[in-house]
């Protein structure tokens, strides 16, 4: 179900994506802005809107989860064993209301982010 969304998503709002190195990074920093929404629908008291921007994290980290190159060894397994745990913190903040929950999952996404453009700037 959430397979594809998060990439169809970005490709139908950027046609002209660069490459697949500039997708992650926009994954990434959708993680982040939709959990920044969802922290303020909490805030809000809106459950719906809570329950759909965490909706829309988690479609991204399963996009993530599911382009991961397996043949990467170890770094693969860590991130997939990483996505899914951010998956079940973005759950439980969902059920909770816990807006800790949300911020740690921003902040495991913000030190990946931040790996990412400096381990990409160095390869360009």
């Amino acid at each position: 179900m959430y397979s594809n969304l998060a990439h169809n998503i970005y490709a139908q709002n950027n046609v002209g994506i660069e490459s697949p190195v500039k997708l992650i990074e926009m994954l990434y920093e959708g993680v982040l802005r939709f959990n920044a929404q969802a922290k303020k629908s909490i805030k809000d008291g809106d459950v719906e809107k809570k329950v759909y921007w965490i909706n829309r994290s988690i479609a991204i980290i399963t996009e993530l989860i599911v382009t991961l190159d397996k043949s990467g060894g170890e770094i693969s397994s860590y991130l997939e064993g990483l996505y899914n745990y951010e998956i079940q913190l973005l759950t439980d903040a969902s059920i909770n209301k816990d807006i800790d929950k949300l911020n740690e999952c921003s902040n495991v996404f913000k030190g990946l982010l931040e790996a990412w453009r400096e381990s990409t700037n160095v390869a360009n």
